[in-house]
């Protein structure tokens, strides 16, 4: 049997290229500064101590309602709850804030063992972290005009409500463009 001459084509060859070894130096930086996200989570110990200060303020906004009801007017009745929904929006938004920055940024919460549990807390990334903020703030912003609306006779100036309007178009404006941008990046 006669051995075949044929030889097999050589196999194109990539260069591969080495991977970069850190050595101790750059190790230690990365650990520290990966360690150093840690910093974080006493800004949102803070930002729960703001919750019990919003807490506080939203039973005095709330007694002071209570109080003056036998002799409010319906306007006053409908800007007291306008008020508490206000506070109650902020106290939400800086829950969201608190336990998706802390996602985010700091560690994984793990909310196995807890059935009630909110699902979004462990699912916003950051996209849907400024998405929130946003729509937050406008609605915010909505209430704080509806309620100079509501004022208007007690002698509103209209600079000041000009002012109120601009501003919330822009938080709506801005909010409409942030998620075009997001969807059009696709971080939907």
């Amino acid at each position: 049997m006669a051995e075949s001459s044929k030889t097999e084509p050589a196999e194109a060859t990539v260069p591969v290229p080495a991977k970069h070894a850190p050595g101790p130096l750059e190790r230690g930086l990365e650990g520290f500064l990966f360690k150093s996200r840690w910093l974080m989570a006493p800004f949102y110990v803070g930002l729960v101590v703001s919750l019990v200060v919003l807490l506080f303020k939203f039973a005095l906004l709330l007694w002071e309602n209570v109080v003056h009801l036998p002799t409010a007017k319906e306007s006053d009745i409908i800007l007291g709850v306008l008020s508490l929904i206000d506070v109650c929006l902020t106290g939400n938004l800086v829950l969201i804030v608190v336990f998706s920055g802390y996602e985010n940024f700091v560690s994984r919460i793990d909310p196995g063992g807890h059935p009630d549990w909110p699902e979004w807390m462990t699912k916003v990334d950051f996209a849907g972290l400024k998405q929130k903020l946003l729509a937050s703030i406008v609605a915010i912003s909505a209430i704080q005009l509806l309620k100079a609306f509501m004022n208007l006779d007690a002698g509103y100036d209209s600079v000041k409500l000009g002012w109120l309007v601009g501003v919330h178009m822009t938080f709506v404006v801005s909010t409409v463009m942030l998620a075009l941008s997001d969807r059009w990046s696709g971080d939907h």
